[in-house]
């Protein structure tokens, strides 16, 4: 750190703020703070879905995990591109076509009032784990900024950041700091990446010194069951949450909601790659006796520390700061959906009031930062957890509860009670749950969670209707 370093930070936070504060300004209402009036253009979508999708977990978790496994870390980018396609080709009309301003409204109005509490409720859960995931992003990032400043301090500095960040602009800020963001960030990732292959003397010398490691590195490193079940869950993580949803929604028509997921269809999967050549790079770098506490404390920083040590100060600066923002992003936009979720999906349902724009915008800003305070609870006792464990139950546990009864509501309506549907969204996350601390299986329990809820699905499928028409009892 020297003072151009200090001044790159400097000049990239005020942008960055700046620009969020700007989009306050704009925010008059419920409406614009939650869907951004519904006039965003293709690259707000995109911005908006890549801000929250291409944070901590995407850099500093991938270069974290790349580290240890090599390309097995490229699943959560990799899988994130899979599922921008499939909510492009499959999702985007539906979604925008339901009637509902939530994914969780969607599930209710088939489903009824009590399969929407439940599905609201448990799919938080899943959120709010990830938004775990980005505050311990922020240490890694804010160690290396602030020196000195410690690990709880550095969490609440995060939260603060996630919360100027999102409450001002909402989805519409939360999409336009995200465009800017992205920008930052490919160059980021791009000039870390070049640089890696420079000190290396090239991709073939690095190959060379990864594979005198004598270790697999594939992509299938942590065995086949772990690796797909985390493609997985960024697949049905992706297309069964709120945030995602509300970035197409936020669209101004069908056309340009399509054509932003496209653009995070192939913008999202090449920064994984350039972490993971960070992650290995770092690895190769290790000194030979170095002890297993030493290299846990290495891998967490990989990113952070290249671009500390190999990057110019003031391109470094705003690399860090880039970085800070893209952990920052994310965890505002996920905090945002839970905030949707429990304004929309609980409180109105409780209360049954008439709408009022600016209760709805207060209660929601309110609820943001009540949630972001208790992430910093967690995160301060579970700092020690590597972030993609929290990023991949995180998008089991919203894949369990909601994918099948949304796949079900929205393309095959009137098919199936509710009694079925309340089933498979108690049941589902709790299997989930189960097995990712009881560690007997050697795959993901994601697929656990999916098969009970898929099987539960084809009974009630089977059971049908009665010949009135009425669904069977």
């Amino acid at each position: 750190m020297n003072i151009y370093t200090i001044i790159g930070i400097v000049i990239t936070l005020v942008v960055f703020i700046g620009l969020s504060v700007y989009a306050g300004t704009r925010v008059k209402n419920a409406s614009d703070f939650i869907t951004g009036g519904g006039k965003s253009g293709s690259y707000i979508v995109a911005g908006t879905i890549m801000g929250t999708l291409v944070g901590g977990s995407s850099t500093i978790g991938t270069a974290q995990l790349a580290y240890t496994y090599g390309m097995s870390a490229w699943w959560f980018t990799l899988g994130g591109g899979i599922a921008a396609l499939i909510l492009a080709i499959g999702f985007v009309k539906r979604y925008r076509h339901s009637g509902a301003s939530t994914l969780v409204g969607i599930v209710s109005a088939e489903y009824g009032r009590t399969s929407g509490m439940l599905a609201s409720v448990l799919s938080s859960v899943g959120i709010f784990v990830n938004i775990i995931a980005q505050l311990l992003s922020a240490i890694a990032v804010l160690v290396i900024i602030l020196p000195a400043v410690g690990t709880v301090p550095a969490i609440i500095i995060a939260a603060i950041l996630m919360v100027i960040y999102v409450t001002l602009g909402g989805i519409k800020g939360a999409g336009m700091v995200g465009i800017l963001k992205l920008i930052l960030l490919y160059i980021t990732v791009v000039v870390c990446a070049v640089m890696v292959l420079v000190l290396s003397k090239g991709f073939d010398p690095l190959l060379v010194q990864i594979n005198a490691l004598q270790q697999n590195f594939g992509l299938f490193a942590r065995g086949f069951g772990i690796d797909a079940g985390a493609g997985a869950s960024l697949i049905f993580g992706v297309l069964t949450t709120q945030t995602y949803g509300q970035a197409v929604m936020a669209g101004k028509d069908d056309k340009e909601a399509r054509r932003g997921a496209l653009i995070s269809t192939f913008m999202i999967p090449p920064v994984g790659i350039c972490g993971i050549l960070v992650g290995l790079f770092m690895r190769v770098q290790t000194p030979i006796d170095a002890n297993k506490a030493q290299m846990t404390k290495i891998a967490a920083t990989a990113l952070t520390e290249f671009i500390s040590k190999h990057i110019p100060p003031f391109l470094g600066g705003v690399m860090l700061a880039t970085l800070l923002f893209a952990v920052v992003g994310t965890g505002a936009g996920l905090a945002l959906g839970i905030s949707t979720i429990i304004n929309n999906d609980i409180r109105k349902q409780i209360t049954k009031k008439a709408p009022d724009t600016k209760t709805d915008l207060l209660f929601s800003r309110v609820c943001i930062i009540v949630v972001l305070a208790v992430a910093v609870v967690a995160a301060a006792i579970l700092y020690k957890t590597p972030i993609q464990v929290f990023s991949y139950i995180s998008m089991g546990l919203r894949g369990a509860v909601m994918f099948m009864p949304l796949i079900l509501a929205l393309f095959a309506k009137n098919k199936i009670r509710k009694g079925y549907m309340i089933t498979s969204i108690i049941v589902s996350p709790v299997i989930v749950l189960i097995f990712v601390f009881w560690k007997v299986f050697t795959f993901d329990p994601l697929f656990l969670g999916l098969a009970f809820s898929i099987i539960v699905s084809i009974i009630g499928l089977l059971v049908g209707k009665k010949k009135d028409g009425t669904l069977a009892a």
